[in-house]
């Protein structure tokens, strides 16, 4: 999804620097698109707000942050350990925390911008065998809130996109399996799941300053998934 949002991005006047802890496709991804690129734990404050303060330098601002970080965890809350559940609240909620505490101020500063996070379909509606996920997601969605409460009054906006399923290869073990798919296929209403620039276009378009009365919002891009009944 961050890949298919950088592509987009990249189709306009956007100066990009895209982060993310695998180098090898990172570099690639920068290579094609002629963006900066850096390494980095997305879960670690102090190098995502190293990271923030290094775009100010070199541009003098930082307009708009998407932390398209994610994770799939199916199994019921009493054969998750602890050591599991931290992992996940780690990759999904502190790494959301870390870019809105990095990016706010110096979007303040700067004069406003936009934070876009990653939730899920699964914090809005009750999924079985979600139970960590469905944790910190819904933790996403509280930080959204809070933190565009706290900082509109300085022009910047927090709205997060809560996807269902999609097909990328952190979803490959159920999108590669047939029987698996057709089944996630028909708990979506629309019929299929969903393609990384369905959940594209809807961050480019948080990120953009069109959208400059949007704030506190979480966006379902999922099929339906969350708030339709699928037809049996």
């Amino acid at each position: 999804i961050g890949g298919a949002l950088a592509r987009r991005l990249a189709t306009s006047d956007a100066r990009l620097v895209l982060a993310a802890r695998r180098s090898e496709p990172l570099e690639a991804l920068a290579g094609e698109l002629g963006a900066e690129a850096m390494t980095l734990d997305a879960t670690s404050f102090e190098e995502v707000e190293q990271a923030v303060a290094g775009v100010v330098e070199r541009h003098g601002r930082i307009d708009g942050l998407a932390c398209c970080v994610g994770s799939i965890v199916l199994e019921p809350a009493h054969r998750t350990s602890a050591e599991r559940l931290e992992e996940v609240l780690r990759l999904n909620l502190f790494s959301a925390f870390a870019a809105v505490r990095a990016a706010a101020q110096p979007m303040a500063r700067g004069g406003g911008g936009s934070i876009v996070l990653m939730a899920s379909a699964a914090a809005r509606r009750g999924l079985a065998n979600h139970e960590a996920i469905a944790a910190a997601k819904a933790g996403v969605i509280g930080l959204t809130l809070s933190a565009a409460a706290t900082y509109a009054p300085r022009g910047v906006r927090v709205n997060a996109v809560a996807p269902g399923l999609v097909d990328t290869p952190m979803a490959a073990a159920l999108t590669g399996n047939e029987l698996a798919r057709k089944a996630s296929e028909k708990m979506h209403p629309l019929g299929r799941i969903g393609t990384p620039d369905d959940v594209a276009r809807a961050l480019e378009w948080l990120l953009d300053p069109a959208a400059g009365w949007v704030t506190g919002q979480v966006i379902g891009v999922d099929g339906g998934l969350a708030t339709v009944a699928a037809r049996g």
